[in-house]
């Protein structure tokens, strides 16, 4: 695609990176076939390839609109289109590129401006949301009933071994999974403990950033992801082996700290030696379940089917695709088929939030494809996802690490007390 593109960015790295972008987009509209909002609303500027040629003018010097940036809004940033193009077009980044400068030319006001304002102060402080959500959870009985479902009861999360082993591991904790399923975390550092591998937290580290980064407070996120490198730089240095992240959202967004820091020459290389050892928690499992003699679980009786849903994050953003299914299936679990796996639920942080209409058709199509195979269970792999999920259907919802911990016989399980910190 040829570009031309307007003095304000033309200089500028981000300029620079999306210019190369642009040029690497054939027009080839594949990207189409898999596109989730296209399928719904079925406008060409509703799919990528129409969405780049809106960034492409803006960027060549073209004044954004208000339509200009709802078009934009209504993407999902489920990444789908990336793992289909040919031409390997880094559609994500510039879509985060196109929606800063848009929003900059066209600034948001009134109830879309606080809302965003509310959703980027609040999540990602988890002293701010657990209270909140407690509240909702005593308030929940007399909530209207479209509100009262995104509040999610209260899971229990049970004990976390203390550090034990000579190999260890930083998890990052999350800003909202604690307090909605704190389970995860700890069902990771009972699996892993069983495996001979502790996780440990740095207390100082916080959100990963990704709620206020695709909320276009792009400078804001950058501070949070300079806090949390400071706060894992100790263990780094000290031998922890890898960044472990529970959640497929953070996890995506661990591994581009690299290249969002590439142009800090404070932070480029530690940035790039934290985008080197993150991990998403299932390659973790399953290289140690592959270790000779690796602790394994007892195999569960026949007929336990589940349906895994694969959050966009895991499979278009860190290309483990079918990684947990074959993992569950090696464990005895039975996955089930899902039809149109590669679409998105419609969680995708906030779009739940921001785009009710659009999340909801998603989420109804997808819980229709989950329940299809008749599982017993649904799990997946990133706390959005499972929180939307919870919200459309019956059957129970989890992360596939905590049906994994309950292979183990209770008796089994690691004892201990607390938050392993480094």
């Amino acid at each position: 695609m040829q570009t031309s593109l307007a003095a304000f960015i033309r200089d500028t790295e981000e300029g620079r990176e999306a210019e190369a972008i642009l040029r690497a987009c054939v027009h080839c509209g594949f990207c189409t076939a898999t596109c989730p909002t296209y399928q719904l609303v079925g406008d060409e500027l509703d799919g990528p390839r129409g969405r780049i040629y809106l960034i492409k003018q803006v960027l060549e010097g073209a004044p954004a609109t208000t339509k200009t940036r709802d078009h934009l809004d209504r993407c999902l940033t489920c990444r789908a289109c990336e793992t289909t193009c040919p031409s390997g077009v880094r559609y994500g980044r510039l879509a985060d590129i196109g929606r800063h400068v848009v929003e900059t030319q066209v600034p948001r006001t009134g109830g879309d401006r606080l809302l965003r304002w509310a959703l980027r102060t609040v999540l990602p402080r988890p002293a701010l949301f657990g209270p909140l959500l407690s509240a909702a959870r005593a308030l929940r009985p007399v909530l209207p009933s479209t509100l009262a479902l995104k509040v999610p009861p209260l899971r229990a999360a049970g004990a976390r071994p203390a550090p034990r082993h000579a190999r260890r591991m930083l998890v990052l904790e999350g800003c909202v999974q604690p307090s909605i399923a704190p389970g995860i975390n700890a069902a990771a550092t009972r699996v892993l403990d069983r495996l001979g591998v502790s996780l440990v937290v740095a207390s100082s580290a916080g959100c990963c950033g990704a709620v206020t980064h695709h909320l276009n407070a792009h400078e804001a996120a950058l501070d949070q992801i300079r806090r949390n490198i400071d706060a894992w730089w100790p263990s780094i240095e000290g031998g922890a082996e890898a960044i472990v992240t529970t959640a497929s959202g953070c996890g995506a967004m661990v591994k581009d700290y690299g290249a969002l820091l590439a142009g800090d020459p404070a932070y480029a290389m530690r940035a790039a030696r934290v985008t080197t050892l993150s991990r998403d928690l299932s390659e973790v499992v399953a290289a140690e379940l592959s270790r000779p003699g690796a602790a394994r679980p007892p195999r569960p009786a026949p007929g336990r089917r589940v349906a895994f849903h694969a959050p966009c994050t895991l499979q278009h953003a860190l290309r483990l695709r079918g990684q947990v299914e074959s993992m569950l299936a090696e464990l005895g679990l039975e996955p089930t088929d899902v039809p149109d796996a590669h679409l998105c639920c419609g969680s995708a942080g906030t779009y739940s939030i921001l785009q009710p209409e659009l999340s909801g058709q998603l989420l109804a199509q997808k819980v229709a494809a989950l329940e299809s195979g008749a599982p017993q269970s649904i799990l997946t792999a990133n706390i959005g996802c499972l929180g939307h999920l919870q919200t459309g259907c019956d059957l129970p919802v989890e992360h596939w690490i905590e049906a994994v911990d309950r292979l183990w016989p209770e008796a089994d399980a690691p004892r201990g007390q607390g938050l392993p910190a480094q």
